[in-house]
């Protein structure tokens, strides 16, 4: 996408987890981005069998931390538009959401996730 500079302030993909971050470089194929805030907290389990806990591992999986920087393909950067929620509480809201998603569906796979999300929260949210 033209226009993505240092300093644009963007949503990105990356993995299964969704951020708003800044540009902090430009590269042929990657933007790369400081993290500001989690729209969408990472699937648990593993990345190549979604939703499936006949895995070898059954993977934790973290949302980036605050201003970790990660590339992200530029398919998968676009322009934010408003103002940039606090960190903790994008965060809190993320894993909520993901937690509404998973209570209803009463399959093995929620239920391993949900195990994994109460553990991310011990971590997450120390008092």
């Amino acid at each position: 996408m033209e226009g993505l500079q240092i300093g644009s302030i963007v949503t990105g993909i990356y993995k299964t987890g969704k951020y708003i971050g800044e540009i902090t470089d430009v590269r042929p194929q990657h933007y790369l981005v400081r993290v500001l805030a989690v729209l969408k907290h990472p699937m648990q389990g593993d990345l190549h069998s979604p939703k499936d806990v006949d895995v070898l591992i059954f993977h934790e999986r973290r949302a980036l931390a605050f201003r970790e920087q990660t590339n992200i393909p530029k398919q998968m950067v676009k322009p934010f538009e408003g103002e940039v929620p606090n960190y903790l509480d994008s965060l809190k809201e993320a894993v909520n959401k993901a937690k509404l998603e998973l209570e209803g569906n009463f399959s093995e796979w929620s239920e391993k996730s949900l195990q994994m999300f109460r553990s991310l929260e011990k971590d997450y949210f120390k008092a």
